[in-house]
């Protein structure tokens, strides 16, 4: 009898838990689609089995299993515990997450589904909005490998009381990248010889993957003659050799360049190109005072308006010659340190002044 009074007198000073914490039950029983959970203090409730699976997943309890569940109200209509397995993971995944996001440490997550603007992230109990400009650093085509995958995540943002989380998996790929593009520019020397792949063409240049970080090859390292697009000598997806010129340890930016592998046509000009020999050229480019005549690859000389024509003046260029003309032309300066060549038009034809004074002394008569 003694024994009997103090068994109901210890159950008496059992304080009833208080509702909206979280609980540990043992399942006692699956049934109709639901675990009854015994949560002790002589109560017991009913949770639906998809609250104990993961997004994507089939549910995974068994009968005697110990879980954590949340306890909305101590007794519903039916005299049960109102309890939740959902509600009681996103307690956990809250306190887990803003411990995460205080220190700023990662998180793991998979993507199970697709909303406006992003997608939703399922954190471990959780869910998160990740947006669409967040989940690589390129635009993302096809999602569809990412979904249901594990794998980290940044917090961004978080809002309890609104239930709000922001997560980034671009930044994850951004830090990593970062991690790789100091590693090999670290392995790269300016001077240094290497393979790339364009992965970019722009008007000014292309941008060549060095194996993790991008160099810039401008227009006018590309080659020693003039280029008026990077497309007349480079594709997307090609393999090229270049050199690297200037690498910039702050910004990580490296200046490429390929007409560096390959000698300097400028450094024999001087020998090849003796003022007064005659050469043959291709007009490459018409301005308002002269056209720049190609006698090489990569050396140009320029034709002034007035070295065009013994006969015609104040007309412009375009007017005598056109672009892509091939040209008879006479060397008139050469300046290798500046890289010019002065050359001359009317130079390579005949005067028809000088057969005019010898045909026509002074004094003569003609008709015009």
């Amino acid at each position: 009898m003694d024994e009997f009074e103090a068994l109901l007198k210890e159950s008496f000073e059992i304080d009833t838990p208080e509702e909206g914490t979280v609980v540990k039950g043992r399942v006692i029983a699956i049934e109709a689609g639901q675990a009854i959970i015994d949560v002790g203090y002589k109560m017991e409730g009913r949770i639906d089995l998809k609250e104990f699976a993961n997004p994507g997943e089939q549910p995974n309890i068994n009968v005697g299993d110990t879980v954590e569940v949340y306890l909305d109200r101590v007794e519903n209509a039916r005299g049960e515990a109102q309890i939740s397995r959902e509600k009681a993971r996103r307690e956990e995944a809250w306190d887990r997450l803003e411990k995460a996001y205080a220190s700023e440490t990662r998180v793991d997550g998979a993507i199970f589904g697709r909303v406006k603007g992003g997608f939703t992230v399922d954190l471990g109990g959780a869910v998160a909005f990740l947006p669409g400009s967040q989940v690589d650093v390129r635009p993302v085509r096809d999602a569809g490998p990412l979904m249901g995958m594990k794998q980290p995540f940044q917090i961004l943002k978080m809002d309890r009381r609104r239930g709000n989380i922001v997560v980034s998996r671009r930044a994850i790929l951004e830090e990593s990248r970062a991690e790789q593009r100091a590693e090999v520019i670290g392995n790269l020397t300016e001077g240094q010889t290497v393979d790339g792949v364009v992965k970019n063409i722009t008007e000014y240049g292309a941008f060549v993957d060095l194996g993790g970080v991008d160099g810039l090859l401008h227009v006018t390292d590309m080659a020693w003659r003039r280029v008026n697009h990077p497309s007349e000598i480079l594709a997307i997806g090609e393999t090229v050799k270049v050199q690297v010129i200037k690498i910039n340890k702050d910004t990580h930016r490296i200046s490429l360049g390929m007409k560096q592998l390959q000698s300097d046509p400028w450094d024999a000009v001087e020998k090849m190109y003796a003022i007064g020999t005659v050469h043959k050229g291709r007009v490459t480019n018409i301005t308002d005072y002269g056209a720049f005549v190609e006698l090489e690859a990569g050396v140009e000389g320029l034709v002034h308006v007035s070295e065009m024509s013994w006969t015609k003046k104040n007309v412009h260029p375009g007017k005598i010659v056109s672009t892509s003309q091939e040209v008879d032309v006479v060397v008139l300066d050469v300046d290798a340190s500046k890289r010019r060549i002065s050359l001359g038009l009317k130079q390579a034809q005949d005067n028809p002044w000088d057969a005019f004074v010898a045909n026509n002394p002074i004094g003569s008569t003609v008709e015009g």
